[in-house]
């Protein structure tokens, strides 16, 4: 395997264990108290919208050519890593 699809199959592991993560925290979420919930459903969205963009990043970087890896890889990295401090930010308040 070379370091390209290491990385790629890297982020894909990694991205699939946030996003299972993530539905065990909205279960979580949905038994919360009323007026915790709603802060919980805003923020579980925000993090849905972090997984999509990170898993559209994924796809864009398993077609980028040589000359734009290293541009992809750099934001590729940035995007997992908004969804994991939003990921973790939350895990620290419910």
């Amino acid at each position: 395997m070379t370091s390209r699809e290491t990385y790629v199959a890297k982020m894909k592991l990694q991205l699939d264990e946030l996003n299972s993560k993530m539905t065990e925290m909205e279960g979580q979420a949905k038994v919360a108290r009323a007026e915790a919930r709603d802060a919980y459903r805003a923020e579980i969205d925000k993090m849905h919208g972090y997984s999509k963009q990170a898993l559209s990043k994924l796809d864009e970087l398993g077609q980028a050519g040589e000359a734009t890896w290293e541009a992809m890889v750099t934001e590729m990295d940035k995007v997992r890593d908004a969804f994991m401090h939003s990921f973790k930010d939350f895990k620290g308040r419910i």
